[in-house]
């Protein structure tokens, strides 16, 4: 609390005049996380026809927005365990519909022909969670452009989850 008033130039009492209490404002910043999840990413890939070309615009969406400010709203999500019981179950509805587009998008390429014999659940729970790491080791001024280490998750992902393409057979004949 300390640095956050610090960090808004205000006291600790300041800071209470607007949030009740430290779980009020932890859920606070969860929830303006998972509104620009759903605004930036759940909407707009929601309306992607084909699911690989929607499964690459959720990883690539998830990591420009989990990377802002150094991913500090993302690592928060790791303290909802401080929440009260109907703020973290807010919380947690939000991330299961994040977590069902992934899974439902698995499972239409599946329907396809086009995903691997894998487990669509441990999955998609994997995919998210490689974006979900991405704060920990991005750094904005490295290497990579945020777009670069984004389309190298999916690049792996969609090694790792699809089908090679077909690829007509050579004739051997000549």
């Amino acid at each position: 609390m300390s640095d956050i008033a610090r960090a808004l130039r205000m006291t600790k009492a300041g800071l209470y005049h607007y949030f009740p209490s430290k779980e009020a404002m932890l859920f606070e910043i969860m929830t303006f996380g998972l509104e620009r999840m759903d605004e930036e990413v759940i909407a707009p890939t929601s309306t992607v026809r084909d699911p690989e070309a929607r499964l690459r615009q959720i990883i690539l969406q998830h990591a420009r927005i989990i990377t802002r400010a150094e991913g500090v709203v993302a690592q928060l999500f790791h303290e909802q365990r401080a929440l009260p019981a109907h703020m973290r179950k807010v919380v947690n509805d939000e991330e299961r519909r994040y977590f069902h587009l992934v899974r439902d998008t698995l499972k239409e390429l599946r329907a396809a022909g086009r995903l691997r014999d894998v487990d669509v659940s441990i999955a998609a729970l994997s995919l998210i969670g490689m974006v979900q790491w991405l704060p920990r080791w991005f750094r904005p001024n490295g290497r990579l452009t945020i777009d670069q280490a984004a389309n190298e998750i999916a690049d792996l992902a969609f090694a790792a989850l699809l089908e090679p393409a077909r690829r007509p057979r050579r004739s051997t004949r000549r």
